[in-house]
């Protein structure tokens, strides 16, 4: 016969401690007299016995490192390829710039001939540029593989890539005067004059 439903109620209630004196005695009536309910009374009464002293447990503090730490560990490989697959663009503009900076790089060693920029009111001789005194060399001045001597005055900028700069008592430059004579000032240069002409592009 199966017992009513109003029994694994009064359970319930009778182990949330709101049982009426009454519903009590019918209870225990009914489990003196039924082995089914009575089983499944103790294994309730078990189940909650265990939870009220499991909740005393406590976890140490180190347990989550504890346990993070005897997991395996990802291969550093695996790691990359899954940051390079989540982050493509980024992926493709590092892979970008580092080709870019290995080709200024292998570009430093292959010097090339002597160049200047300017040829109108200078003097060349050899592989040095000569700005005389009392002239004016107007806009920026680069030589390439030589040297520049400035006697006179430069309206504008001078670089000098793989050669040195010498500036007479007299001389005078009104812009920047830069000597490239290191590869990683090579490199910066031609990033500098990549993101001025890209921005020249854009006016």
């Amino acid at each position: 016969m199966e017992c009513p439903k109003e029994i694994v109620s009064l359970m319930h209630s009778y182990f949330d401690g709101d049982i009426h004196p009454d519903e009590e005695r019918q209870l225990k009536e009914h489990l003196r007299s039924c082995a089914a309910c009575a089983a499944h009374f103790y294994e309730l009464n078990k189940t909650i016995a265990f939870l009220q002293c499991a909740s005393h447990i406590t976890v140490p503090s180190s347990f989550t490192a504890t346990v993070m730490g005897a997991m395996p560990k990802e291969k550093k490989a695996a790691r990359l390829r899954r940051w390079l697959h989540a982050h493509p663009i980024l992926t493709a503009a590092s892979l970008f710039c580092l080709l870019t900076v290995g080709s200024f790089a292998s570009s430093w060693n292959e010097r090339g001939a002597f160049s200047v920029s300017a040829d109108e009111h200078v003097i060349i001789r050899d592989h040095t540029v000569i700005v005389p005194e009392g002239q004016t060399v107007k806009g920026d001045i680069t030589v390439r593989n030589g040297s520049i001597r400035i006697e006179g005055t430069v309206d504008g900028d001078v670089t000098v890539i793989h050669g040195n700069k010498y500036m007479a008592s007299a001389g005078q430059v009104t812009g920047e005067v830069e000597e490239i004579n290191q590869v990683f000032e090579w490199i910066w240069y031609n990033i500098k004059e990549r993101v001025h002409h890209a921005l020249q592009s854009l006016e």
